[in-house]
């Protein structure tokens, strides 16, 4: 188990991601998947007030709603739910009435009475800092919010967020979730990272698997039709690309036939700033891989050659 932030709470070094659930994982299987979790030990889901806006037929809150049957039932299970504000149609923003309201509709649909981890989706350069911050606060001073994350924020204004709490007492962040992987690194490095670790906040990143990429599905052309995210994999297939997914082939095949996957989710906790990744299963049967990521510890030398072969990409 690891620690979130400076809190005293113990997560499992997996947070499942929830973007799929009612969108091309209904209902059933989406509790088949979490029941698979906890079962594992997973204790902290991952989603967002917008999944899925972007599906046809959809309108924003599918997954929170999908969450929120499977609590409703689960109460025993002592399950944390991290969702966030900003991107949802009828939620756009960080102003604080508009925090207050996408906060109190997201309770609803997760049928819970606090939020574990309330994160801060987007920057919103039309709010003042200091109001989307005391929204904030406020939102854990009432208790309909415990813990607060920031995500997709650049350093410069995670820096101010964080100065603004130091000087108003605030609620600090806790977590911070960017875009980080094997294949993508340069939004976290060097300047979300170095804060990170100067303040004791936990990484939580999401794309950790590429959109599939780091998987080992796609390896060609071909392979990309293979899914409805093969697209989102396609500029990851190239010589530099390529060259990591087959070291992860032979840190596999040396380990017994460990998934790659496994791997390449267990390289993000040997990094600094990183506390646990986000990965998502569409079914039960393909979150297997994900669990074994968090009992799997890299040898120093198996991290560092995925490191170089990383470095190579500069993404």
């Amino acid at each position: 188990m690891a620690k979130l932030g400076r809190t005293d709470i113990e997560i499992y070094p997996l947070v499942l991601g929830t973007n799929t659930f009612g969108w091309n994982t209904g209902e059933a299987e989406a509790h088949a998947v979490l029941d698979a979790f906890s079962a594992a030990g997973g204790n902290l889901v991952d989603t967002a007030d917008s999944y899925s806006a972007w599906a046809p037929g959809n309108s924003g809150g599918e997954s929170e709603t999908v969450l929120g049957t499977w609590l409703t039932r689960n109460r025993d299970k002592n399950v944390m739910v991290a969702t966030k504000v900003s991107q949802h149609p009828e939620f756009k923003g960080l102003s604080g009435p508009n925090v207050r309201s996408a906060a109190e509709a997201s309770l609803k649909r997760l049928g819970v009475e606090a939020i574990d981890l309330y994160y801060a989706h987007f920057d919103d350069a039309d709010t003042p800092l200091e109001e989307t911050v005391a929204a904030f606060n406020d939102l854990v001073t009432e208790g309909k919010v415990r813990h607060i994350g920031v995500s997709n924020y650049s350093p410069e204004r995670l820096r101010e967020w964080i100065d603004i709490t130091e000087r108003t007492g605030a609620a600090r962040p806790v977590a911070l979730q960017p875009k980080y992987s094997l294949v993508s690194r340069s939004t976290f490095e060097p300047g979300l990272r170095d804060i990170a670790v100067a303040e004791d906040l936990s990484g939580l990143p999401y794309h950790a698997l590429a959109s599939g990429f780091l998987t080992g599905k796609y390896r060609t052309e071909a392979d990309l039709k293979q899914s409805i995210r093969g697209g989102s994999a396609a500029k990851n297939l190239n010589p530099s690309g390529l060259a990591i997914i087959e070291k992860l082939d032979q840190i596999a095949r040396a380990r017994g036939g460990v998934a790659i996957a496994s791997i390449a989710l267990a390289w993000t906790r040997t990094r600094p700033g990183i506390t646990a990744p986000i990965a998502g299963a569409r079914t039960a049967d393909q979150l297997g891989p994900l669990l074994a990521s968090a009992e799997l510890e890299l040898t120093r030398d198996e991290a560092d050659e995925l490191t170089a072969l990383s470095d190579v990409i500069g993404a």
